[in-house]
């Protein structure tokens, strides 16, 4: 029984989700697919990149994720599919692959989309439910798609270093409004090296300590811990960090900016001493 997990920024909406499924049900209904979420913001690369990523290192060995967001940012020719630490995965040529990664893929291999046909999200979801069947059913890596392929590729968003500082972006806001940083705590505590540090946002708010749940604070009072995913996460005990401190992420930001393709992150600045 094949395992398939399914992301997206389509929303909840309309029917294509459902449609998304029926698809791959069609193709085989012995297929399990697991929700992992269906609300990640348009053209929001690491948002989406820090969902699946994180997401996709808890599922067992050799399950299919398959990711459908910005298909269509760029007129599409292929899909990808990627095997890495021993998970499939299927994305759009759109450069998202390697965020998610934080690097190259251990192979990877296109899906060629046929040019005569109507290229929509249904249409892409045969391509990779298809690819699926092909893979259990025993067909060679080289049978179902071209391996070794060019694709496109961006960066993962980084934390900046200095000194005696480290400065990360929001890149998620979940909902309780706590505030994801792109800092780990890896990062943190070798930029760290044993010294007290102060935690820096706006309106001049500080944290000078690290929690390690919600509880450690009195009700209302904000917080600093590193998350399930090992990432910088600023708080308030029972309260919305981001509505309360006037925290984004980059959809939030005002039209202008996103008419003007600007990629604006709000920081968070941890000093050193």
């Amino acid at each position: 029984m094949a395992l398939l997990t399914l992301t997206s920024d389509i929303g909840q909406h309309d029917y294509l989700v459902g449609a998304v499924k029926g698809q791959l049900f069609q193709i085989n209904p012995d297929f399990t697919i697991v929700d992992v979420s269906h609300q990640l913001s348009p053209f929001n690369y690491p948002q989406a990149a820090y969902t699946c990523r994180n997401s996709i290192k808890n599922f067992p060995a050799y399950t299919f994720h398959i990711i459908l967001v910005n298909l269509f940012e760029q007129k599409p020719e292929q899909l990808l599919l990627a095997f890495h630490h021993e998970q499939y995965i299927f994305c759009a040529d759109n450069g998202l692959l390697t965020m998610i990664l934080e690097g190259k893929p251990d192979m990877i291999m296109g899906l060629p989309l046929d040019k005569t046909s109507f290229k929509n999200t249904l249409y892409c979801t045969r391509i990779i439910g298809n690819a699926i069947n092909d893979l259990l059913n025993g067909k060679s890596w080289s049978d179902i798609g071209i391996p070794d392929i060019s694709f496109s590729e961006k960066n993962h968003l980084r934390a900046l270093l200095g000194d005696s500082w480290i400065e990360g972006q929001i890149i998620f806001i979940d909902n309780f409004e706590n505030v994801i940083v792109n800092i780990t705590r890896d990062e943190f505590e070798q930029q760290r090296k044993g010294r007290s540090f102060r935690i820096v946002f706006k309106r001049d708010e500080v944290i000078d300590k690290i929690s390690e749940t919600y509880a450690d604070v009195s009700e209302g009072e904000k917080l600093a811990l590193f998350n399930s995913a090992g990432y910088l996460e600023i708080a308030i005990n029972k309260g919305n960090a981001a509505g309360l401190f006037g925290l984004e992420d980059f959809t939030e930001q005002s039209q202008n900016q996103y008419l003007q393709n600007r990629l604006f992150y709000q920081t968070v600045r941890v000093y050193f001493e």
